[in-house]
């Protein structure tokens, strides 16, 4: 994406737009880590060739997952998906050696079978003499930086994503990584957002057609961006939503909150812009619509993401109630049959409608966000007065409805490219042309059309929660 501030408002343009997701290589999910990159390149080249005058470059991606760098420079092997099975039953063990307690209350995450403490663990468990050979640890964001510049980094929101990150000093936690006897030498140093960490190689400014334009720091973990872009009004008490496979449901703060509370709720305490604390709880999201597309993709039938919107629409309310974070939803495969199995397994009937099924999914994501919201008001003692969502599921109408319905608060959505708004405005924050992370939002408020969702139906929306409480409950 191409971006401009123009008079106090943000113009985006998109350069190029490539799919992404993983690759089966011996055995394993990966990430194609040269095919990304090789779309990368052609992006810059893209905006190169429109004549702007680029200033800088900022890149963000999703978190936890990493690149293994040689003495030499190179990378060891293409980095692993986040969704491979090779992590499981890897906590399980860890909290052998350190109490599940202690690792929370030193980290403040949430404990999801990838955090990148699980990943690694596996790597020393599974392939001990690949990991002896590694100079560096690189994020993602980071290893993109590291081939575009040469830099190395770590940059501080992708870093707390990963379970080793002390999130009361910023720094790694030394204690946990030696109770873990993990390479302390690969990690490398935290990088603070709004750092200029490079310039583009001479070769690639060359092969571009551009000059070796800086490389910022900036939420390089695309919720971190995502939430810097949320259009909050000074003053209001608001949450945030950032929609799409994942669906991020939190609150900024300035501290982080680990206590007895948090832990027991599981909630998660992720760095984010200008020093603020990401409070918030992973959802599975959209993940599990987009799963369901792509089976009936593979039986045949294609449907737009619209028309299954639509078709849900129509469907019966309340009919029937998923637990989205079921640990057999986690995994790629053929969802309908697991929505099926696990509606068998709790005494509900079986779907065999698309609508009813989409219907299902977005009912179960909306009382999910209920219940959440609502661990949120306790741990911050505030209540939550409007929900902002942004991301690709901000344009979900019916889902929006639905989660301003459950949570029986104002919704308001937009921009859906929050990642990318974010991602720009700290670039903008590093330059100088935004003074503050309140007036970026300010921009981004005269920037981009956002809408709002008035509650309706509450009552029906208690007892359907209730309901899916109880379901819940019997299946534990």
């Amino acid at each position: 994406m191409l971006a401009a501030l123009v008079e106090g408002e943000l113009v985006l343009q998109e350069m190029h737009r490539f799919s992404n997701g993983p690759i089966e290589e011996q055995g394993s999910l990966r990430w194609d880590f040269q095919k990304i990159f090789s779309e990368v390149k052609t992006g810059i080249k893209k905006a190169a060739a429109s004549k702007a005058n680029i200033r800088s470059i900022g890149i963000d991606t999703w978190g936890v997952d990493f690149g293994l760098i040689d003495k030499d420079g190179n990378l060891l092997e293409n980095p692993y998906h986040y969704r491979d099975s090779r992590t499981e039953g890897i906590p399980k063990e860890a909290f052998k050696i350190v109490p599940k307690r202690d690792i929370y209350f030193k980290t403040g995450i949430q404990f999801l079978p990838f955090n990148t403490l699980y990943q690694l663990l596996a790597y020393q468990k599974q392939k001990p003499q690949l990991l002896s050979r590694v100079s560096k640890l690189l994020f993602m964001s980071d290893l993109f930086v590291y081939f575009l510049t040469g830099a190395i980094g770590a940059e501080y929101t992708m870093a707390s994503t990963s379970q080793m990150l002390d999130m009361k000093t910023g720094k790694w936690s030394q204690k946990l990584l030696n109770a873990f006897e993990l390479p302390k030498d690969i990690l490398p140093k935290i990088i603070q957002p709004g750092t200029k960490l490079g310039v583009l190689k001479k070769h690639l400014a060359e092969e571009f057609g551009c000059s070796q334009i800086p490389v910022v720091a900036v939420g390089s973990h695309d919720t971190a961006s995502a939430v810097a872009a949320v259009p909050a009004v000074k003053g209001e008490n608001w949450a945030y939503l950032s929609s799409g496979t994942w669906s991020l449901l939190g609150v900024e703060t300035a501290q982080p909150i680990v206590n007895d509370d948090s832990f027991k709720m599981e909630f998660t305490n992720e760095g984010g812009v200008e020093g603020k604390i990401r409070l918030l709880k992973n959802i599975m999201g959209l993940w599990l619509v987009q799963q369901c597309r792509r089976q009936w993709l593979k039986e045949g039938v294609e449907f737009e993401y619209s028309q299954l919107t639509k078709l849900a629409r129509k469907a019966e309310p309340f009919h029937a109630f998923i637990d989205t974070e079921y640990f057999d939803f986690l995994s790629p495969g053929d969802m309908p049959a697991k929505i099926d199995a696990y509606l068998k397994k709790t005494s509900q009937e079986k779907i065999n409608d698309t609508g009813q099924m989409i219907r299902v999914i977005l009912e179960s994501l909306a009382a999910r966000y209920s219940q959440v919201l609502k661990m949120l008001e306790e741990l911050i003692r505030n209540t939550i007065d409007v929900l902002h969502i942004v991301g690709g599921g901000s344009q979900n109408d019916l889902l929006n409805q639905l989660t301003a319905n459950s949570t029986d608060r104002k919704v308001v959505t937009g921009p859906v490219e929050a990642a990318v708004i974010g991602n720009v405005l700290m670039q903008a924050l590093a330059a100088g042309d935004v003074s503050s992370l309140s007036e970026a939002r300010s921009i981004i408020a005269n920037s981009f059309v956002l809408k709002e969702y008035v509650p309706k139906n509450f009552s029906e929306w208690k007892e359907y929660i209730r309901r899916t409480e109880n379901i819940t409950s019997a299946l534990e």
